[in-house]
């Protein structure tokens, strides 16, 4: 496959090396486990920098179509068996559709320099600041989820917005961003002793870890959130249909 970068056009060369890496991989061989060029090898061929190129390569790692391993190489990610949730919902609409009153414990706000995985899905320089969201969540005097959110700075978000409001109303109603595509990675953690304090729990419980990567409806990463939950207090509920 010929890989050409179009450098007079007006689309970000990340976004365009992203739009052939994905053409890349939906090739036979690629998808039957042969590795992708290096690197250097990829950036040369579409005359970009290995940071740009690197951008678009993490974008597709954290969408979970590719593997990364350090002095291995990349390759397509192997299809296993999956569940694709529709219709998913802000936690405030999850708990509605429950008909659980939310109460919010503890919520802080603040402009932070986020990390390496953060700064990647946005796109961003590393030491850009971003708007950071923290809060502890659950019903009446039982706190169950701990969440932390990083909004992409494109967004225009301030801070000195309610949150005690839900999160995507507030983006939609405010900013004119629509949250519409949403990515998930679960898996099961050890509590620290930093979640133990917040959820109320002991150092053997176990914690459900959610994190949900979120885009609006132009495909443009607006948060990334971390999501800990109370073992006993969340079930994730996966509704297939086979055709």
């Amino acid at each position: 496959m010929n890989l050409k970068i179009d450098h007079s056009s007006s689309t970000p060369l990340h976004s365009q090396a992203e739009k052939l890496i994905r053409e890349l991989i939906s090739r036979e061989e690629y998808q039957n486990g042969k590795l992708l060029p290096s690197e250097v090898d990829l950036s040369q061929q579409l005359g970009i920098s290995r940071n740009t190129l690197r951008h678009s390569i993490n974008k597709l790692v954290n969408e979970g179509l590719l593997i990364r391993r350090k002095g291995y190489g990349t390759k397509v990610a192997t299809k296993g068996i999956s569940g694709r949730a529709k219709n998913w919902l802000s936690f405030s609409q999850e708990m509605k559709a429950l008909g659980i009153a939310v109460c919010n414990f503890e919520l802080h706000v603040g402009w932070q320099i986020p990390s390496p995985d953060v700064a990647s899905f946005f796109g961003i320089k590393p030491d850009t600041r971003v708007l950071t969201l923290e809060r502890l969540r659950g019903k009446e005097n039982f706190p169950f989820v701990y969440f932390i959110s990083w909004f992409n700075p494109e967004i225009g978000i301030t801070g000195n917005d309610d949150f005690s409001h839900p999160l995507y109303e507030i983006l939609e109603e405010k900013y004119h961003v629509k949250a519409t595509l949403s990515y998930e990675e679960i898996s099961a953690i050890k509590a620290t002793p930093f979640l133990c304090q917040k959820l109320e729990i002991n150092s053997d419980e176990p914690v459900l870890f959610r994190k949900r990567y979120v885009y609006d409806e132009n495909k443009r990463p607006i948060e990334f959130n971390f999501g800990y939950y109370r073992g006993d207090s969340f079930v994730y509920t996966v509704e297939s249909e086979r055709k």
